[in-house]
């Protein structure tokens, strides 16, 4: 007898008059051979639910789709393919919040593999906007929904993934809040006697992201060389060297030295973290306490709409309007990609236009 490929099927009719279709495939996980019987009342229909079945299996799939509910997949990726991936933990965290709040609650999470359609994530969507989410939050959900269906789809549990059927959820494009030199001083002047002072004033100097300045350490900064190895929490690219300046590298100094009077002060009761913004005992700051102190020097330099995110986008207009190019701009803010430094810095000052145009006119001889 001549060996059957995988996925090769027969077709015959039982005595009852019903049509057979017996497939014999490897299993795409277990690798182990397995016969699939599939039935149709005609010759034609059963012909067609094994064309449909062959098509599976050459395309690396399962004969028929899990009938695991959606909350119930969602329940074991939270704990297994999503703990096991290399994101960070707070995307991790993230992630499994849209999950719980978000997707695996019924109508959405009721729904079963094998019957999830497009339209169902359509229905979704429409749903979270009518919870009044923002767009954001909306997009990362679909985010979410997506990658756990890849892991759904590598598992073998489905064919294909019907998340990629459906359109990206848009988010308007909105540019950076920013602050004038002036203001930026004027805030951080409001935070002075802080304790969030020197972390405030050293995100205001180096451009760097929140998670990047609470996670940076001693070990991270070279005073003599006065540069700074920011620690990469979201990407290769957000792995870079930052020079410090004369100013910010003294502050480093006096502050090291605050931090070792407070370390005396402590005790045994000191953690050796080597975090370079620590609490009275070492530990790591919290990142909500960093949110509190901005908002309340805000507050007191009458500042709207502020937050640690805006002394980011503060440094890079700055970094911008001192001529300094995008790419470079781009580069020293960790971004993986020029297109997301130009998004958020698409805007130009009045003082950035009245230059430009001033220097135009030069240019033409006017």
């Amino acid at each position: 007898m001549t060996k059957r490929a995988n996925g090769e099927g027969s077709l015959y009719q039982r005595g009852d008059g019903k049509w057979c279709a017996s497939l014999r495939y490897e299993d795409p996980i277990t690798g182990e051979h397995v016969r699939k019987t599939l039935y149709g009342t005609t010759k034609t229909e059963a012909r067609r639910k094994m064309k449909e079945a062959q098509q599976r299996v050459e395309g690396g799939g399962p004969v028929r789709d899990s009938s695991a509910t959606m909350a119930a997949w969602l329940t074991e990726w939270r704990s297994g393919a999503l703990e096991a991936s290399s994101r960070a933990d707070t995307t991790k965290n993230t992630y499994k919040t849209l999950s719980r709040k978000h997707i695996e609650p019924a109508p959405f999470g009721a729904i079963t593999l094998d019957r999830l359609k497009p339209s169902d994530i359509d229905r979704l969507i429409i749903e979270l906007r009518k919870k009044k989410l923002s767009a954001s939050t909306i997009r990362q959900a679909y985010t979410v929904l997506r990658i756990s269906l890849a892991d759904a789809k590598r598992d073998g549990l489905v064919a294909r993934n019907v998340a990629e059927s459906v359109p990206r959820p848009k988010v308007p494009k909105k540019e950076a809040r920013f602050l004038t030199a002036e203001e930026v001083a004027r805030l951080l002047d409001a935070a002075k006697g802080s304790r969030y002072h020197d972390l405030l004033a050293f995100i205001a100097a180096t451009g760097v992201r929140k998670s990047e300045a609470l996670s940076t350490k001693w070990a991270d900064i070279d005073m003599r060389a006065a540069t700074y190895k920011v620690p990469g929490t979201k990407s290769d690219a957000s792995k870079r060297q930052l020079h410090l300046s004369p100013a910010l590298v003294t502050m480093l100094k006096r502050h090291k030295k605050v931090q070792a009077q407070e370390r005396l002060h402590a005790g045994n009761q000191w953690q050796r973290t080597g975090y370079v913004f620590t609490t009275e005992l070492g530990t790591r700051i919290d990142a909500r306490n960093t949110l509190r102190a901005i908002d309340a020097a805000a507050k007191k330099a009458k500042l709207d709409g502020v937050c640690v995110h805006t002394l980011r986008h503060s440094a890079a207009t700055a970094m911008l309007e001192n001529g300094v190019n995008l790419k470079a701009v781009s580069a020293l803010l960790g971004h993986s990609d020029i297109a997301t430094t130009a998004n958020l810095y698409g805007h130009m000052t009045d003082d950035q236009a009245r230059k430009a145009m001033d220097g135009l006119s030069e240019v033409i001889g006017l």
